[in-house]
């Protein structure tokens, strides 16, 4: 299959953008989710918007203890260390298994978050370190927790005329513990179940388990997880009862798993 005939427009600046996506056009940038759907005429805009050359829409910044990461930043990059400190640590660890690498070349960090497919990496990854999504609309900017920002498939809290700008990770200690686990069936699949764990110190520890489906489930007290995490990986899993015995196995592995890493069990 080949797309349905559209026009393409490269805007300048934020404001033009934020004109065309009002119009209806489409936004795009490394287009890892968005092109199939063209081949495939499962999305048939009249007008792509792409977003590359827009300012700051890819880098990193860090001020005042947060991580400023521009939603055109691409998985590449995040894997190849441009974010600093601990949380850069924990996020290259994440990129690095995103499908391969041609794709983490293109893909951007925003664009799998706004596109919302519960199984992407950082659905789960980022309510796990308390992030947050700043979306740029009309009326200025303004941030959505990560831990809301999906509120199904394909669908997230932006509104129609807004664009997400970039998202933001908290600064994390050197000492802290990060555990994260997806079953894929091979390398480059969608993964079928995704646990992280994070633990700081003097903190409650903080799990999510996503890739089910549904939008993540943000568990802000995992301290009984981490007690005992064969018990309640199989609480938890409760949460889901549409889900066949094959997938809630794998829900509580994955959570067992994102734990054993952590080194919390």
């Amino acid at each position: 299959m080949k797309p349905a005939s559209f026009s393409y427009v490269r805007p300048n600046s934020w404001p033009e953008a934020l004109k065309l996506v009002a119009a209806g056009a489409r936004p795009g940038a490394g287009t890892q989710s968005l092109g199939p759907l063209l081949n495939l005429r499962l999305a048939q805009p009249d007008t792509i918007a792409d977003l590359r050359h827009l300012p700051d829409y890819a880098g990193v910044a860090v001020e005042g203890g947060v991580v400023r990461i521009g939603a055109g930043t691409t998985h590449a990059a995040i894997e190849d260390g441009a974010v600093p400190g601990r949380v850069g640590e924990i996020m290259a660890g994440v990129a690095r298994g995103i499908a391969y690498r041609p794709v983490r070349n293109r893909g951007t960090i925003g664009g799998s978050l706004a596109h919302a497919d519960p199984a992407a990496d950082w659905v789960a990854v980022l309510p796990a370190l308390g992030g947050a999504a700043v979306a740029l609309g009309p009326r200025g900017e303004r941030r959505i927790a990560s831990a809301g920002f999906v509120k199904g498939i394909f669908e997230t809290e932006l509104a129609a005329d807004e664009l997400l700008r970039a998202v933001e990770v908290p600064v994390l200690p050197a000492e802290a513990r990060w555990g994260h686990w997806k079953f894929c069936r091979k390398v480059g699949e969608f993964s079928k179940a995704t646990a992280c764990f994070l633990a700081l110190p003097g903190k409650a520890p903080r799990a999510v388990l996503a890739a089910l489906d549904w939008p993540p489930l943000v568990i802000e007290d995992a301290s009984m997880l981490a007690k005992d995490p064969v018990a309640e990986a199989a609480r938890i899993v409760t949460a889901f009862p549409e889900l066949g015995a094959w997938r809630r196995a794998l829900a509580e592995t994955a959570l067992r798993r994102a734990v054993e890493r952590a080194g919390g069990a």
